[in-house]
C-alpha cells in the first residue's frame, strides 16, 4: 500500500531523512517509532504531500504522491483538529464536504463513521462537551469519513486514561479487520507491541531496525532480562561478565541480559557471595530493544575499562 524509496530531506545543513526505505502492506498495522527529532513527522508530511522531499519516491497504492493521492489518506493528528462548537455530526459533515462527497454520501458516511467509533448517541453533542477519549474517537472518525485506503494515526492515545486507550486500540484493530492499512506513530511501546504486525525504528532519519516483534527480539542476544538491586554493583557487574551476562542500565535500574532463561535459584547461585536486595526476571520487551537501538551510548560506561570489548555491544 505504501512504498518509500531512498527518501532524503534536509532542513538547511541538518539532514532529517537519510535514504529512508520502507514499505507497508495492505491491511497491515505498521508502527513507526523513534525519539523526538528522528524524522517521523517529516515522513508523515511528505506522505501527505504537505512537504516536498529533496529526493526519493513515495507511492500510495502504486501511485506517486501528489494532490490526487490525498483522498487515499486519512490522518488523525496528535492534536485533535475539531471545531469545538460544532456537533460531532457537523464536524464529520464539514470534512466530508471538503473531500467532495455528495449530500447523500455525506449523510451515510456521517452515520457510519459515528457508529464505527461508538459515538452515534453523541451525534448532536458539541465536540467541546466530549471527554478526551471521545474527542480522539471523533478525530479518528474524521480521518475515515472519505473512506481512505491508508490511515495515519499520530500518537493516537497520548494523554488518555487506560479505559479510553483500550477503546482506541479496539478501533484500530477494527480498521485492520476492514482491510484498511494503518501507519501508527507512538511513544507508548506497549501500544506498538499489542497492535503492530511490524515495527520500524527511526533514528536520525534512518531506519535502524524493522520487523515483527519476534524478529526484533532476535536482533539482541538475550532470552531474558534480570533486574537486580544491590549496593555491590561493581562486584555484581564483574560476576555477571564472568557468567556471560551483558550488563545494561535502565534509568537507575541495573539489569543483565541472559543468553538463556534461568530459574531464580540458579541466578542467585551465580551471584553467590554478593548481597542482592532484590532480583526480578523479565522477558525481552520492545522497550529494551528500542533503547538499545536509539540510545546505545547509555551503556558505554560498561565498556570503557574493558580490555576485551563486549561482543554484544551495539
Amino acid at each position: 500500500m505504501l512504498q518509500i524509496q531512498h527518501l532524503n530531506k534536509r532542513y538547511g545543513d541538518r539532514p532529517v531523512l537519510q535514504d529512508l526505505n520502507l514499505s507497508i502492506h495492505v491491511g497491515e498495522i505498521y508502527g513507526l517509532l523513534g525519539p523526538n527529532g528522528a524524522g517521523k513527522t517529516t515522513t508523515i508530511n511528505i506522505i501527505c504531500n504537505l512537504l516536498q522531499a529533496d529526493s526519493g519516491v513515495v507511492k500510495i497504492g502504486g501511485r506517486t504522491v501528489s494532490e490526487a493521492t490525498k483522498k487515499l489518506i486519512g490522518v488523525a493528528p496528535q492534536e485533535n483538529l475539531l471545531y469545538r462548537s460544532l456537533t460531532c455530526a457537523e464536524n464529520l459533515n464539514f470534512f466530508a464536504q471538503i473531500y467532495g462527497l455528495s449530500r447523500t454520501q455525506r449523510r451515510l458516511q456521517v452515520q457510519d463513521c459515528l457508529k464505527a467509533v461508538n459515538l452515534s448517541d453523541r451525534a448532536n453533542s458539541p465536540a467541546e462537551t466530549l471527554s478526551g477519549g471521545m474527542q480522539r474517537r471523533l478525530s479518528m472518525a474524521i480521518a475515515l469519513v472519505h473512506r481512505p485506503k491508508l490511515v495515519i494515526l499520530d500518537e493516537p492515545t497520548t494523554g488518555l486514561d487506560i479505559e479510553a486507550r483500550y477503546e482506541i486500540w479496539q478501533l484500530i484493530r477494527q480498521l485492520k479487520g476492514q482491510g484498511i492499512t494503518v501507519l501508527l506513530t507512538t511513544h507508548l511501546l506497549d501500544e506498538a507491541e499489542r497492535l503492530c504486525q511490524r515495527i520500524g525504528i527511526l533514528k536520525g532519519g534512518q531506519l535502524m531496525a524493522e520487523g515483527t516483534l519476534e524478529e526484533l527480539q532476535q536482533s539482541v542476544p538475550a532470552q531474558e532480562v534480570v533486574l537486580v538491586k544491590t549496593e555491590q554493583e561493581e562486584e555484581a557487574i564483574a560476576r555477571a561478565r564472568e557468567q556471560g551476562f551483558t550488563p545494561r542500565r535502565y534509568g537507575s535500574d541495573l539489569a543483565f541480559w541472559l543468553p538463556e532463561p534461568l530459574e531464580l535459584k540458579e541466578i542467585l547461585d551465580r551471584f553467590a557471595g554478593i548481597s542482592l536486595e532484590s532480583v526480578s526476571r523479565h522477558p525481552v520487551k520492545l522497550e529494551h530493544i528500542y533503547l538499545e537501538i536509539t540510545q546505545p551510548e547509555r551503556n558505554q560506561e560498561f565498556f570503557i575499562s574493558e580490555e576485551i570489548p563486549d561482543p554484544w555491544a551495539v
